[in-house]
């Protein structure tokens, strides 16, 4: 059975952010803003379905997406890309593959213990971000 990765996060700490930021091509002014940013993450589940926001003060993003399903995935406010991404389970781990413009983009999450990790991944670089139940 698929983890419940439901409720909200506050992020504990963040590995290489910077370098991430640099694979999507992310301007200077916008990556040192966005290092010092600790992001709430929400994670509503309802079986397969999901809607995941990311809420700090210098951004919102959400995304909705059914474990499975290929969709249309607009970055705005991120690194303004589309892609086609597709979520699946990958044990209790929950991956995300997005095709477009930069190669080998997605990420993942899953619950280990009381923390929720996410690894995204973009051309060879990983951000490793750790987060707690607020």
């Amino acid at each position: 059975m698929p983890a419940d990765l439901s409720g909200t996060w506050n992020l504990l700490h963040s590995d290489n952010f910077e370098g991430y930021m640099l694979a999507l091509g992310i301007d200077f002014a916008t990556r040192k803003i966005a290092k010092m940013l600790k992001p709430q993450k929400v994670i509503e589940q309802d079986g397969e379905s999901f809607t995941i926001h990311t809420c700090s003060s210098l951004r919102n993003y959400s995304v909705k997406f059914k474990v499975g399903e290929e969709f249309d995935e607009d970055n705005k406010g991120l690194d303004n890309r589309k892609c086609k991404s597709l979520v699946i389970w990958d044990n209790d781990r929950l991956t995300c593959i997005q095709k477009g413009e930069k190669k080998d983009r997605g990420w993942t999450h899953w619950i280990e213990g009381d923390k929720l990790h996410l690894e995204m991944f973009c051309e060879g670089q990983v951000c490793k971000q750790t987060f707690q139940r607020a």
